[in-house]
């Protein structure tokens, strides 16, 4: 099972960009999923994270209102749509997947098995 993470690059600041991660159709019907990101020197931080039939979504606050996720059952990949992106989102951005999603455990990146390599995001000011 892999995870493949794609659509970062350079942005200014208040643009958008999209990323996608590419799952097989084991792990979109049945892995809660979700983002995660890491600045240089930085600990890894959650980013948004939804459960393995979509319905429910959490978002970071520092990322709510400015960006969305979604799910496209045709290809099996899950995305986020960043937008007003600011110079605090330049990071690495990680997909990761877990067949154990919980609410309460969505935000750690402990609770994720799967993990997909990271794209670059950044965001010029």
């Amino acid at each position: 099972v892999q995870l493949q993470a794609s659509g970062g690059g350079l942005a200014q600041a208040g643009g958008s960009l999209r990323l996608s991660c590419e799952t097989s159709g084991r792990t979109f019907n049945n892995y809660g999923m979700a983002w995660f990101r890491q600045a240089p020197g930085k600990d890894r931080e959650f980013v948004v994270a939804h459960s393995s039939d979509g319905e429910n979504i959490y978002y970071a606050n520092s990322v709510k209102g400015r960006f969305t996720a979604s799910r496209d059952r045709v290809s099996w990949t899950i995305m986020l749509r960043m937008n007003r992106l600011e110079p605090e989102d330049t990071a690495v951005y990680f997909c990761a997947g877990t067949q154990n999603w919980d609410y309460g455990d969505s935000r750690n990146p402990g609770s994720y098995a799967l993990w997909g390599l990271g794209t670059q995001v950044t965001v010029s000011s």
